[in-house]
């Protein structure tokens, strides 16, 4: 009996968690889809980014009003994980609204605000929880997509994550390659 009602309470606070993601997320543009890949377009967004050991904790205080305007920043999807230059780093895509101009400054010195540039990326989606292997294995299969259709990429791949980590069904993840593309 207290199997079922752990089962039914833990279901009852996933659909909490996943109802409540009523997330702005960042926009792109289907260009193409290629293989198991989808070339899109992103244009210019603000980014929160950081490469400390406290990451997500640093971001999030940064967006619950640690700036210069003490203002709350809604959360956005996707997160935004590079684990290939170094340190590895943690960035949020800060709502459509904010722009050079008008994105409050961190207080923190380990938060830095920049706008990512338009371009062009392939994406290739993956479920569950992310991890080093299933990252591995979608970079490398990514990789093989690009060198077939004769795609050159620009830079490391970045890990994107769109849930909450107490959402445990329907995950979404995605590998993004910027790359060499004219339309």
């Amino acid at each position: 009996m207290k199997g079922i009602r752990f089962g039914i309470v833990l279901f009852l606070l996933n659909i909490n968690f996943i109802m409540a993601q009523g997330y702005e997320t960042q926009s792109y543009e289907v260009i193409q889809n290629l293989e198991e890949g989808e070339i899109r377009f992103y244009p210019k967004v603000m980014m929160a980014k950081t490469s400390s050991q406290s990451g997500f904790s640093s971001l999030f205080k940064y967006i619950s009003g640690n700036n210069t305007k003490r203002q709350k920043i809604a959360m956005t999807t996707p997160v935004h994980m590079d684990k290939n230059k170094g340190k590895g780093t943690m960035e949020f895509v800060l709502p459509k609204k904010f722009d050079i101009e008008n994105t409050p400054l961190p207080l923190g010195s380990n938060v830095e605000l920049y706008q990512a540039e338009a371009g062009y990326f392939i994406a290739f989606k993956f479920g569950g929880y992310t991890n080093t292997k299933k990252e591995k294995m979608v970079i490398d299969k990514g990789k093989e997509v690009l060198k077939n259709n004769n795609i050159s990429y620009t830079d490391a791949p970045i890990v994107l994550v769109y849930n909450s980590p107490y959402a445990f069904f329907n995950r979404k993840n995605e590998i993004l390659f910027p790359i060499d593309f004219e339309k």
